[in-house]
Order: C-alpha cells, then structure tokens, then sequence
C-alpha cells in the first residue's frame, strides 16, 4: 500500500518537533524523500520511522530554506560512506531547481573533503528540474511545479499514484490561484499551514508568506480537493494542535482533513 511516513511537521523554528518533511512509499516499498529537514536531525527522523537511508535513492528539495536543505549534506555523507564501504547498492538521484543545486554543489565542494567528493556526478547526481518538467522517479510520473514563491524560488510537484489517485505537494508557501488549474481535484493536496486564523494577529503568516488553517481550507475547497493534509505549523498549541486544526478546517472543507504528528503515516487509499 502506498502511504507517507511523516517525519516532520514543523516550521523552521520548531524545537519539539522536526521540520517538515516526509518519506512517499510506494506500492513496492521503494522511497522518496521529499526534503530534508535543517540538519543532521534527519538521520534520526528516518531512524525512529524504520526508514533505511541505504533504501533511499530519490530525493525532491523544493527550496533553499535552512529547515528543508541542510539535511541534505548528511544524507549524502553517510551514502557516501555506505558507498565507499560497498553497503549501498544503486546511485541516489536528488532533484532540485538550479538554485538549489548550485548551493547543494557548493557545500559539498567547501564543507566536505576530497575524498567525501568522490561520488558526486558519478553515483551521486543533482538533477536540475524545470517548470511543469516531467520526470518518472520510482514508479511515479512527477510533474514539477513552480509554485510562484512571493519569497525565494520554490518548486513542489503533482503525481498520480499507483493507485489512480492524484497527490499534489506544494512545499510550504500558500496555493497561489495561478495554479488552481494544475493541482484541481487532487485526492490528495499536502499543503502548509503555518497557524489558525484566530492566531493570526499573534505569528503574522501573511508576512511571512505563510497560511492559515482556514484559508488554506477554503482553498481547498474551492478546487475540490478530496483529501487536505495540514502541517509546516507552529507548535505552541502542543496535543491541542490536531483537533484545533481540524475543527478550523471542518468550518471550511467538507473532504478529509489530516494533521499529521512527527512519524504518523498516512496511508493513500
């Protein structure tokens, strides 16, 4: 069965749990990484959800931000290391826009030694991706999608699963209406939701390209998404937060509302 294996669902300034990220499994066990977390935090985020880096050979970063990139340099150390050992069998293919990339190659050639680079272009590639560019990783035809980032380029992507449903991630910036068209009628629209409405005079999402529960529900709603997954959010609400946020969305979207802990999985039925 296809599922997420969530490993984080925080912002960037969470301390109790992990920045957003998440694993997609498809129906043949095979892994998809879907950012990174800001650190060597990730290694553990894959320990505790029983996911083997060894497994992982496809990689999405969507953007440049500290709490979705930076894990990304220890992936690729321990899959090195695994490499230069001869545990780990295949090549790992990360896929990112080219501003991404550029930073990616720049800390592998600074931070790490000549021998940690001994990978890279030969079992180890970045794959720059472009706007509505489509590209089949595991079993999967990915569809990658500028999402029109107010702040820093950002891409997120659309695909439809082995299953016939449609699933659609838009990293963490709210749906911009220019891309109502391209992500209409998803089963499954994974979206941030940085805080409640009724929090909002508090965290102030909208200036910091950010949304709410609320207007990230009727969203939602308004292109006719079947499934809303609401994470990237504060966690001053601590347990309170899932039946805070679904009870906001409830006043919104009549379709099923996940808001997922850290190491919850989602199975996509």
């Amino acid at each position: 069965m296809e599922k997420i294996i969530v490993l984080g669902t925080g912002t960037a300034s969470v301390v109790n749990s992990f920045n957003t990220c998440f694993v997609l499994e498809d129906n043949k066990n095979n892994y998809l990484l879907v950012d990174t977390g800001g650190g060597n935090g990730i290694l553990k985020q894959l320990k505790m959800a029983n996911v083997e880096i060894n497994k992982i050979h496809n990689v999405f970063i969507s953007h440049k931000h500290i709490d979705h990139l930076f894990g990304m340099l220890w992936i690729y150390r321990f899959v090195d290391i695994a490499m230069a050992k001869g545990t780990y069998e295949g090549n790992l293919n990360i896929f990112c826009h080219d501003e991404v990339a550029k930073i990616l190659r720049d800390q592998i050639h600074t931070l790490l030694r000549k021998e940690q680079q001994r990978f890279i272009d030969k079992r180890i590639f970045i794959n720059v991706v472009n706007n509505h560019e489509k590209i089949k990783v595991l079993n999967y035809n990915l569809e990658f999608l500028d999402i029109i980032s107010k702040s820093d380029k950002q891409y997120g992507f659309k695909t439809t699963l082995n299953n016939g449903k449609t699933l659609s991630f838009l990293g963490d910036e709210p749906l911009d209406e220019n891309l109502y068209d391209d992500v209409r009628n998803s089963d499954y629209l994974l979206h941030e939701a940085f805080c409640l409405e009724t929090e909002a005079d508090k965290f102030k999402p909208r200036e910091k390209n950010h949304d709410t529960v609320k207007s990230a529900s009727i969203k939602a709603q308004k292109i006719g998404v079947k499934n809303l997954v609401l994470w990237h959010s504060q966690e001053n609400l601590g347990n309170d937060r899932k039946e805070s946020y679904i009870a906001e969305a409830k006043a919104n979207f009549t379709g099923n509302i996940y808001v997922p802990n850290d190491f919850d999985i989602i199975e996509l039925i």
